[in-house]
């Protein structure tokens, strides 16, 4: 049996996924590439086709009150159908270029798993 192609993304310690799938904008079987940061987070939103909001949380500093405060950042990321990314998943994502008129990244990696709560 022959084994589906999987490209090498470049970052250590990343597994590809085990499905395959024929998406373009794929970073395992398709032709994007990753460059840029990299960011962990928590998908907040999965209703978009293809699409999740990611959100993380940052420390920022209030020197007035010399105090952090903390900011949330959401931002949208392709999610192929390979790697399939739920609500309240961990995921990883990787910049790449511009796939839409705000997406801007794509998932890498599904960290860890929500749990069913049904």
């Amino acid at each position: 049996m022959k084994k589906p192609y999987v490209k090498n993304i470049g970052i250590e310690g990343v597994q590809p996924p085990e499905k395959v799938c024929n998406d373009p904008k794929c970073p395992w079987h398709g032709e994007i590439r990753i460059h840029g940061f990299l960011f962990k987070g928590v998908v907040v939103k999965a209703r978009a086709q293809k699409t999740v909001v990611v959100q993380w949380e940052r420390y920022h500093y209030l020197p007035k009150y010399d105090r952090y405060e903390v900011r949330k950042t959401r931002v949208l990321a392709h999610n192929p159908p390979c790697i399939n990314a739920k609500e309240g998943d961990i995921v990883l994502i990787g910049e790449t270029r511009p796939l839409s008129k705000e997406k801007h990244f794509v998932v890498i990696q599904v960290l860890k798993r929500a749990e069913e709560n049904k």
